[in-house]
This record gives structure tokens, C-alpha cells and sequence, in this order.
């Protein structure tokens, strides 16, 4: 990391830690929490005993989904959430993000963590069985590419990028004129998840990846892959790698090398760190969606609040994502 974005990366952190951001978002989602508590308690008051859900805002034994691509980040999450609240319990099941939304459609569980929103036609099927789904943007992370530590190449174009996902560069001599001609090695964790589902719509536009791209089971057996392979490349969501508190994203980190991006060739390029993300820099940058299907205020909703409240948007920030609703301020470091 460079010395402007380790600035404004610790700039980023000391905001948190303020008392103003601590009074303005802790004192709103707290109120938030203590909001559902209340209209729950007033709600169920109404009922008779056999008509009450078995779960409020912080307690309480629900299923839900994630996509595996946020894992640390919703594990990280779900610990702290625990900590505080022993009578909740909460059982994700992480999956491919097109897996994740068919148990979602047949009511297997109803909270999804995914990377992207709900369609029209999706909400419509909801909408129909009187059904509104709540939808709250908590966080962004980033897609990384990943290369084997005796790899020459850590730096490509914006454009590069395309044409390797599309099967048009097929070789590393492709990349540059002093790697080997071996054929590029594209690795990604399933077909159906949401970090393949993103590329082909955001960034490549078409319906398939190259020829000489096969899918693995995991983000972790992607970054164990490109270890072993010189002439892999490989995309992991970047939350894998990106926490520098958690020794496994350190261990995965000495393992691979994470590459640079230039968005116009010749121009400065960005490694997925929180200060690019935040400028846009980064070209690969997708959002953390909280998707619930749950009519009544229990669970679901107070574990949505708190990762959207001032101490779950910290959890983020620290995993190396960027927070939704934490102000950050940006400073521009100039060396004289």
C-alpha cells in the first residue's frame, strides 16, 4: 500500500473511533433496536400465546443464507452478535449466490446476505403471496485477482481484464512480452456465484467466461490453487484477504499475490484496499445486501439492525470493506 492510501485508510479508521460518529449512528440504530423491541413487545401483546412468533429482535433460533463469498465478513458478524445477545441464535448456510436465492424463493429461510437486489420480477413473486421484502445496503467489498507468487504479472489493464474473462487473451505472452507463452489458467469459486454473475454482467457483457476458465468449490480453494499454480489466475472476494487482524486472511495473503488494476492503460493502478474502493479507484467494487422476507419483527430484523448500527458497521470497516453509513473523510497526502 501506498502512503496516500495507508493515510487515508487510518484517516477512515479514526473516524470510527470519534465520539461525533459515535453519537449520530450509534445513538440512531440503538433507537432503531430499541424501536423494533418495543413495537414486537406491543404487537405480540394482542395475541394469544399460540399465535406468537418464537423469535424477537434478540432472541430467538432462525436460518438464513449468505453467499460464500462474504463468509468472514458475515462470520465476524454473526460472533459479535452472539457475544451480545445469548439467546439469539442464528444458523447460515453459505452458498453459491444463485443457490442462495432459490432456497430464498422457497421459503427455506428468510434473511439473504448477497451482492446484489432483488429484481422486479423477483419481488413480484414475493409481492404475491403479500410478501414486501425489506432490502438494506450495508456494506461493499470487492472482487480481487490473485496470482501465484512467481508470477511477473501483478499489473493489468481494466481492459486486460475483459479480454481474459472473454477468451480473447488466451496466453501470459499476451500480457506482456516477457512472460512465458503458457496459457492463462482462470480460476473462480462455482459457476453459479455472484462473483461470476458480476463479471459477466457489470464488466465482461457476455454470456460465458473464456475456455481455459473451470470453477473450484470455495474462495479458499481458489487461493490455495493459485498458490500451487504458476500459471493461474484466480478472483476471490476480497474480504478472503483483506482483514490484517485475522491470521488466516494473513496466512492466505503470503500464499498469492493480489493484483493492481489500471482502469485506463498507462494510467496509476489500484490494488483492492479500502481508500481506492472508497474513491471508485478500484474498478471492481460490488455491494453487501440484507435481503429480508420475514412479516414480522423478530430476529431477522434485529440482526440486520445491528450490522447496520455504528458497532456492525465497525466490524466491516476493520474486515477491509467499506461501511455503508460511516462518513469518511479523505485526505490527500502530498509529498514535498
Amino acid at each position: 500500500m501506498d502512503v496516500g492510501a495507508f493515510f487515508v485508510q487510518l484517516k477512515m479508521e479514526k473516524m470510527l473511533k470519534g465520539k461525533p460518529l459515535g453519537k449520530i449512528v450509534e445513538g440512531r440504530w440503538s433507537k432503531v433496536l430499541a424501536l423494533f423491541i418495543l413495537l414486537f413487545s406491543v404487537s405480540t401483546s394482542c395475541q394469544n400465546n399460540t399465535d406468537r412468533a418464537s423469535d424477537t429482535p434478540t432472541s430467538g433460533n432462525i436460518n438464513a443464507l449468505a453467499d460464500a463469498t462474504f463468509f468472514p465478513i458475515v462470520q465476524a458478524e454473526l460472533d459479535v452478535f452472539h457475544s451480545v445477545y445469548n439467546n439469539a441464535h442464528i444458523k447460515f448456510e453459505f452458498l453459491p449466490e444463485s443457490e442462495a436465492f432459490k432456497k430464498l424463493f422457497a421459503d427455506s429461510a428468510r434473511l439473504l446476505i448477497a451482492s446484489r437486489r432483488l429484481s422486479i420480477d423477483e419481488r413480484k413473486f414475493f409481492e404475491q403471496k403479500k410478501i414486501y421484502p425489506k432490502e438494506i445496503l450495508v456494506g461493499r467489498d470487492a472482487v480481487a485477482f490473485i496470482v501465484n507468487p512467481n508470477n511477473r504479472d501483478t499489473v493489468f489493464d481494466l481492459q486486460q481484464i475483459k479480454d481474459i474473462l472473454a477468451g480473447k487473451i488466451l496466453s501470459w505472452r499476451e500480457v506482456s512480452e516477457d512472460n512465458s507463452n503458457d496459457k492463462l489458467d482462470i480460476v473462480f469459486d462455482h459457476p453459479q456465484s455472484g462473483i461470476v454473475r458480476y463479471m459477466l454482467d457489470s464488466i465482461v457483457g457476455t454470456d460465458s467466461l473464456s475456455p481455459y476458465s473451470h470453477a473450484l468449490n470455495s474462495d479458499t480453494s481458489v487461493i490455495n490453487y493459485v498458490a500451487h499454480h504458476k500459471n493461474a489466475i484466480g478472483m476471490i472476494g476480497v474480504s478472503w484477504i483483506s482483514d490484517r487482524d485475522d491470521s488466516t486472511a494473513l496466512s492466505f495473503t503470503y500464499q498469492i499475490k493480489v493484483c493492481a488494476i489500471r482502469p485506463i492503460k498507462n494510467d496509476r493502478s489500484y490494488k483492492p484496499y479500502q481508500a481506492y474502493m472508497a474513491l471508485e479507484q478500484y474498478p471492481f467494487i460490488r455491494n453487501i445486501w440484507m435481503i429480508s422476507t420475514d412479516p414480522h419483527l423478530g430476529l431477522v430484523d434485529g440482526f440486520t439492525s445491528f450490522v447496520a448500527s455504528d458497532k456492525g458497521q465497525r466490524i466491516i470497516l476493520k474486515a477491509g470493506l467499506l461501511p455503508a453509513i460511516a462518513p469518511l473523510r479523505l485526505v490527500n497526502v502530498r509529498k514535498d
